[in-house]
């Protein structure tokens, strides 16, 4: 007979997914406040969340420009 799997033994967790993703989910939404507030239109505000979406390529720029790399 062939073993069958429970659902137990089939799931595999990843927990430094879920500190990952809170770290950047929390860093999502403050930098999407920051720049709606400070938005002037509709369209800059729209830009704003774009730029909340990829907000840790900006933080590493900034870290290399500041070390001098």
């Amino acid at each position: 007979m062939a073993k069958r799997k429970t659902k137990k033994q089939s799931c595999k967790h990843n927990y430094n997914c879920s500190t990952n993703c809170s770290v950047y989910g929390l860093g999502f939404i403050g930098a999407a406040i920051y720049y709606i507030s400070t938005a002037t239109g509709f369209w800059m505000g729209v830009l704003g969340v774009l730029k909340a979406i990829v907000w840790p390529i900006f933080v590493v720029h900034g870290l290399l420009k500041f070390l001098g790399a």
